[in-house]
């Protein structure tokens, strides 16, 4: 039976429509200009409803699995599906949870310890039907961990791989290239000079060795199996040169305007954060996205550690960067062009009713509802 939601501001690829929209289970129907009249038309009050986002790197769930420092939570699939919900409250209906593969060290590393909980919760959580959101595994590859390769083997069975990345986060690299901004970061867990000055010294040695010797295997790994790749924080055009070479289609979170734009030059797609736009500028140094959206230099944005900020991102940008529903292309139908995703990211007809309402209140975007394949989910 089809749904008709009337009297609302519609977002399609190239307007923002005030109209209605008809849906059902097999998809959009149609969208009309105008207030309906038809028989239990539901008035949305003048509300937004915008194709559901579409979030292609968030390291999110991770902080259900090991919420505080030393402790990981005992019930993997309770925090799976917690993650679903703070993922679909914040208007995310289909979901790329970044799981890092490798870390810093065994002793202190948490994410070696809950990576496959978890990938298999997630999982487990799909097969019974239990999530709202559509969810897809990221692979983002810590390529400073001499035992990448190991935990990549361990992990790539556990469910399918729809993407991956290549990570360096190597102090003096990538988005540590500037030590005074490590320094800050690392001070932030209660060290001392001295002690910080010892573990920049100590994550460099470690990290100089297996870098580039992972970052050939797991080209080759991922190349095997025909999943696409994505580079990240590339901020020197050796980086992008690197990256192109590889055969990575994306880079992700480039740190500078030069590697930006080298990135365009090359053909790939440029992803940026949300939180950045959201604050202002990067938490450790970066270009700030909005300069990178003035230059043209972003197609997709991504909430990465925030899921909330990709609506507030979108919202930010189309009050004076872009008009809204190019702002919205950056989340939705760019994102689904992107991976490859041919039924979602639009409302038009035919297209999955994945779908938002939302309303803003003192500048703030809030999620009202969210219908995942023509049903209600939130």
């Amino acid at each position: 039976m089809a749904v008709i939601l009337t009297n609302a501001q519609i977002v399609t690829e190239n307007e923002v429509v005030r109209g209605t929209l008809v849906y059902g289970a097999d998809g959009v129907v149609e969208i009309q200009p105008g207030a309906s009249s038809a028989p239990g038309a539901e008035d949305c009050d003048g509300d937004h409803i915008a194709p559901g986002l579409i979030e292609c790197h968030t390291d999110n769930i991770e902080r259900h699995f090991a919420p505080r420092p030393g402790v990981v939570w005992p019930n993997p699939l309770a925090s799976a599906l917690a993650h679903d919900a703070q993922i679909v409250g914040a208007g995310i209906t289909t979901v790329y949870d970044a799981v890092c593969v490798g870390g810093y060290d065994d002793g202190k590393d948490f994410r070696t310890k809950i990576m496959t909980s978890m990938i298999e919760a997630v999982a487990q959580a799909a097969k019974a039907n239990l999530l709202r959101a559509d969810h897809r595994l990221h692979l983002r590859c810590e390529t400073t961990d001499p035992k990448m390769m190991g935990y990549l083997t361990q992990s790539s069975g556990a469910a399918p791989v729809a993407l991956a990345s290549l990570m360096d986060h190597t102090p003096g690299q990538r988005q540590w290239r500037n030590l005074d901004h490590y320094r800050k970061f690392v001070k932030g867990e209660g060290r001392t000079a001295e002690e910080i000055e010892e573990i920049i010294k100590a994550e460099i040695d470690r990290c100089a060795q297996p870098v580039r010797g992972n970052f050939d295997k797991a080209v080759t790994f991922f190349r095997e199996r025909g999943i696409p790749l994505a580079s990240h924080d590339d901020t020197t055009l050796e980086h992008v040169a690197d990256a192109a070479l590889a055969g990575c289609a994306i880079s992700e979170f480039p740190t500078t305007i030069e590697a930006a734009q080298a990135a365009r030059d090359a053909g790939m797609k440029i992803v940026g954060g949300a939180p950045n736009v959201v604050r202002g500028g990067s938490h450790s140094g970066g270009v700030a996205v909005t300069d990178l959206v003035k230059k043209k230099l972003i197609d997709v944005l991504s909430s990465d550690y925030v899921p909330a900020s990709l609506l507030q991102a979108v919202h930010t940008l189309s009050k004076g960067a872009m008009p809204l529903h190019e702002a919205f292309g950056l989340a939705t139908w760019r994102a689904a062009d992107m991976l490859g995703l041919k039924d979602r990211g639009r409302l038009r007809p035919g297209q999955r009713a994945d779908f938002i309402r939302f309303c803003v209140v003192d500048n703030t975007p809030v999620v009202r509802a969210v219908t995942v394949r023509g049903q209600r989910v939130f």
